[in-house]
């Protein structure tokens, strides 16, 4: 079942009656037989107008007018800080259709105007193959396309790989799913990005997300990840770099910003997810916050300041043999995947099993320097 903007909301924030975050005047008439009731509060920036939200990162009571100014303008000042982008650049926006791609398509628009950055915007979206879900999501992510006069492109599993999500996980189930949607997504993204050809890739990765991912290394002993996932800009080695300009915005406010905008984006979760690893520790975050809304921000710099011991042996990026995509071992985790799949092995790829690799003799690999658009993974030649 699909929920409305302020469910979610409600959801995230845990809003009471009393704590008249969202006003409106059913609620002042219900509380007007209440002797006690305190005055409304300005706004604590301007001191004009009344305030109508309490910042979840901050705790300051403000104005809709102010937090929209501040909103924007701390990802403004995040792009100049860190340089993000370049004048005359092509960037793709990854849209799913969700909050924060949403915001991110909205405020990367008009701030690509009001600071005139000179950069090309598109939209980029994958299609996994999820009935239900994804297909809904996609009609959100074209009226988006109208909305902020982007152009959009769309990949898909099916074309991609020969496999939708649909498909998969009649085969292997609702345990590992997640694997291999997220593999296959950070592929098929840097594939469309390439068709699209971009400069750079920008996502919506908000700092909720990256604070989960701190904790999911650190619980998964996965040094490598560990050191790069608080960084702004990844995959500088790679062939398409991606940044995140909400490395440091607040889930509750990307939600608020959506609301209070009347921004048109899905908020359904995916069907196949409730079980995923990355919800616990998403559930420990919020805990976390709810006790101390700064905690976000710390797990951050806390992962910011990580130093990898010299002694602790790195994997050495390199190609993948069979496609050329990038990869520290002979093949790359989505051709293993592909390759389980193919063979009725599902299984062959997941966690710590490389048995794939082992049978590599049977296959004949491309060889070659094309670049990543034009090779060919699973069973799509570009």
């Amino acid at each position: 079942m699909k929920r409305t903007a302020f469910t979610e909301i409600a959801n995230l924030l845990s809003l009471s009656s009393s704590s008249q975050q969202f006003p409106s005047p059913k609620m002042e008439d219900s509380a007007a037989g209440n002797p006690k009731k305190s005055g409304p509060r300005q706004c604590c920036i301007c001191n004009q107008k009344r305030a109508a939200l309490k910042r979840p990162k901050t705790l300051e009571q403000i104005c809709r007018e102010c937090f929209y100014e501040v909103f924007e303008e701390e990802i403004h000042q995040v792009i100049v800080e860190n340089q993000l982008f370049k004048p005359g650049e092509r960037i793709a926006i990854g849209a799913s259709g969700g909050k924060d791609s949403t915001v991110l398509a909205y405020v990367l628009s008009e701030l690509n105007k009001r600071h005139n950055y000179g950069l090309d915007l598109f939209l980029l979206s994958v299609d996994e193959g999820i009935t239900g879900y994804r297909d809904d999501s996609l009609e959100t992510v074209k009226r988006n396309e109208t909305q902020y006069g982007l152009p959009l492109k769309i990949v898909s599993y099916k074309d991609l790989y020969g496999w939708t999500m649909d498909e998969i996980v009649k085969m292997i189930g609702l345990k590992n799913n997640c694997t291999f949607c997220g593999v296959f997504r950070r592929q098929a993204l840097d594939r469309g990005a390439a068709l699209l050809k971009v400069d750079k890739l920008a996502t919506g990765h908000n700092a909720d997300d990256i604070a989960e991912t701190v904790l999911l290394n650190i619980l998964r002993g996965d040094i490598a990840r560990l050191s790069r996932c608080t960084s702004i800009v990844t995959g500088e080695d790679g062939p398409i770099p991606r940044c995140k300009p909400f490395k440091y915005t607040y889930e509750k406010e990307i939600v608020m910003y959506a609301y209070f905008k009347r921004l048109d984006y899905f908020s359904t979760e995916c069907i196949y997810s409730p079980n995923a690893y990355r919800g616990f520790a998403r559930e420990f975050i919020k805990d976390l916050e709810r006790i101390r809304p700064r905690a976000i921000l710390d797990i951050i710099k806390s992962g910011e300041n990580f130093r990898i011991s010299t002694s602790t042996k790195m994997p050495q990026q390199g190609t993948c043999e069979r496609c050329g995509y990038i990869s520290s071992q002979k093949w790359c985790k989505a051709c293993v995947l592909l390759e389980g799949l193919n063979r009725g092995l599902p299984k062959l790829g997941i966690g710590r099993n490389r048995g794939v690799h082992n049978n590599q003799k049977d296959i004949n690999p491309s060889n070659g320097t094309k670049s990543i658009e034009s090779k060919q993974c699973g069973t799509l030649d570009f």
